[in-house]
């Protein structure tokens, strides 16, 4: 089937060459008849200058100017055109006195008036090179911004999918983290046979249906990662009983924004993980708003340990998924100041909608 094609195609370009050379032959009749009423020598005129013009054209065509012009050896286009020219001249020069001598038969008056004119007849020539040559400069153009379109799509399509792996692989490492502190939680209420188990079953059950069918999706409603932490916040509470102040302010919620899933959990897992309980209490403030396509998040909780501490694996995973999705679009700012360890981001949402 290929190689029937390829002759299919072999056929048609010869074809189309048959029909442009007799386009130029048609030309040439028409230029060196001007004035002129002798068509057979006109004609026979024509007919010898044709290999002259199709052999200069090929030249140029398929040999200097993919070889030289194209891969930028200049002088060696240059030094070979010039040989092409001289060579090519001097057969015209002969085409000239073909006409004089065979064609008028020494009878200078008995030439076509343009037949007579070395430049003229050159001049027939060589635009027809320059028309071909310079046509088939565009098609390499073409063709050459063709393959680096091409190319350039590969390597972005590569990098998208080198994109979606670390993220994917980001995401694996951010559910273990996740299920294990919830299922640590859940343990100790097994343990204690407490009331709230059920409810806290049921708040897992729901964090689970989130990480099952609404984590792998690039983005989701902002409203539904606020339903989502908010489950978490109650296993918190839950698990600390008495022994935890947590306070979560949303506001100008917008229904319509979308945010990367578990973007945000990481951090307020890490303000529970990581967080100290002075006097009696772990204080954990956290403060959503929306405002012009913006995400303001801030959290803060009581904290005595070193500022070191914020490089974990949650918030390290968490810089790199900002890095892969919102490069350029966000700020964060990671502070430990007093007993207060606090984390603003602001997050440009034009970029997942």
């Amino acid at each position: 089937m290929l190689t029937r094609q390829f002759f299919f195609n072999k056929i048609g370009q010869l074809l189309l060459h048959v029909i442009f050379w007799c386009g130029v032959l048609l030309f040439y009749t028409y230029f060196f008849g001007f004035d002129s009423i002798d068509f057979s020598y006109v004609l026979s005129f024509s007919l010898f200058l044709m290999p002259i013009t199709i052999a200069t054209t090929y030249v140029f065509i398929y040999e200097l100017i993919p070889s030289y012009l194209i891969t930028k050896k200049y002088f060696l286009f240059g030094l070979y055109s010039l040989y092409t020219v001289i060579i090519s001249s001097y057969l015209i020069v002969i085409s000239v006195f073909y006409g004089l001598i065979y064609l008028s038969h020494f009878r200078y008056a008995n030439m076509a008036p343009i037949s007579r004119n070395l430049f003229f007849v050159a001049t027939a020539v060589y635009l027809v090179v320059i028309v071909v040559s310079g046509f088939k400069m565009l098609k390499l153009n073409l063709k050459h911004i063709e393959k680096a379109n091409k190319l350039e799509n590969k390597i972005l399509e590569t990098q998208l999918k080198l994109k979606e792996q670390q993220l994917n692989y980001l995401k694996m490492q951010i559910h273990p983290h996740f299920l294990f502190n919830t299922l640590n939680t859940m343990y100790g209420f097994a343990l204690k046979k407490a009331d709230e188990a059920p409810e806290m079953i049921l708040k897992l059950s729901n964090l689970l249906d989130y990480l099952l069918y609404k984590v792998d999706k690039p983005f989701v409603l902002l409203t539904d990662d606020i339903d989502h932490i908010k489950d978490y916040i109650e296993l918190e509470k839950m698990r600390f009983n008495n022994t935890l102040d947590v306070i979560f302010l949303t506001e100008q919620i917008s229904e319509n924004i979308m945010i990367a899933p578990m973007l945000l959990l990481p951090f307020i897992e890490n303000s529970f993980k990581h967080g100290t309980i002075k006097n009696g209490l772990l204080t954990i403030k956290i403060t959503l708003t929306c405002r012009d396509k913006n995400i303001y998040f801030n959290i803060e909780n009581t904290s005595t340990q070193p500022e070191t501490y914020k490089n974990g694996i949650g918030l390290e995973n968490i810089q790199k998924r900002l890095d892969l999705l919102y490069k350029n679009h966000y700020t964060l700012h990671i502070t430990k100041d007093n007993d207060l360890f606090k984390v603003n981001l602001i997050l440009n949402t034009n970029t997942s909608e």
